[in-house]
């Protein structure tokens, strides 16, 4: 089913936890490192038991944890109240239509010049100001979020530090300081995360099965599936004059010109594409308009 066209009815009744003023506040926790959350995360060495699959909640403190690092290296949320809770609304309407739609998803643009988007294990996702900027409808937007919204679904991040072997018999994480070698593991786990999610970048496989799953996910929320073929290819333009490619999707993502071919080779599947919404007028309303 496609949930596009319910977003403006949405807008009047969206709970206050998916609104952007409650969710801004809890992430200004996190930048504080003298408050019960920042303590809390920046320790990160609280663990239980060894379990083999780790649970929801210990994945959503380990992003958060994540989460507070993204802030400390790419800055706070944009001071525009209707700009997030729009961004959350695009995002949580994707979402709702992702293989993994049953957790709560946040969202949040960071002030920050560099075309980025990442988002951390259990569902914070963040976009740059400078990515929103170059983008031209909701349904580009929407392709973005539903890219890393994909990364989420598909528990890259953990999957990728599992490979290594750096999650066995880390377990689950609770308040109560223990310590010792699990505690220790875990804090190596999640360093070893940042620097994955913000220096190297996920494997090649798992960036093109989220662009993949970000094309499903917007057709299925009818959006022009196409969408994120337009944002790498603005992106494309934009790598050739870019020295600096530090910390944006030019040095954390494979090829553009791979992931465009492989992206348009999959819109075979979607032939009525071209007949789906873009929704430019909403978009330029919220973000265009300052």
């Amino acid at each position: 089913m496609r949930f596009i066209l319910i977003i403006a009815v949405v807008m009047l009744f969206i709970p206050v936890s998916f609104a952007s003023a409650g969710f801004l506040d809890e992430v200004q926790k996190f930048v504080k490192p003298d408050s019960k959350e920042g303590k809390l995360l920046s320790g990160a060495t609280q663990v239980i038991s060894s379990t083999k699959e780790i649970d929801y909640k210990t994945e959503r403190i380990i992003g958060e944890s994540l989460a507070l690092e993204g802030l400390q290296r790419f800055g706070t949320p944009v001071k525009n109240e209707a700009l997030q809770q729009y961004v959350n609304l695009v995002g949580n309407a994707v979402a709702s239509n992702s293989k993994r739609a049953t957790i709560p998803y946040q969202f949040a643009v960071l002030d920050n010049p560099i075309q980025n988007a990442f988002a951390v294990p259990g569902g914070v996702i963040f976009i740059s100001r400078a990515l929103v900027a170059i983008l031209d409808n909701e349904a580009e937007l929407a392709a973005v979020l539903a890219h890393e919204i994909g990364h989420v679904a598909a528990k890259h991040a953990l999957k990728s530090t599992q490979r290594a072997q750096l999650l066995q018999g880390v377990g689950t994480i609770t308040a109560a300081s223990i310590g010792g070698d699990k505690g220790k593991k875990l804090a190596s786990t999640i360093g070893d995360m940042q620097s994955v999610l913000f220096d190297k970048g996920l494997d090649k496989d798992m960036e093109y099965e989220a662009d993949l799953a970000a094309m499903e996910t917007t057709y299925r929320t009818g959006y022009d599936p196409s969408g994120l073929i337009r944002v790498l290819e603005k992106l494309q333009k934009l790598e050739a004059s870019n020295t600096d490619k530090k910390g944006s999707w030019f040095s954390t993502h494979p090829p553009l010109a791979e992931r465009i071919a492989r992206l348009k080779a999959q819109l075979r599947r979607y032939p009525d594409y071209a007949t789906l919404t873009t929704v430019p007028d909403r978009f330029i309303l919220y973000v265009k308009v300052k």
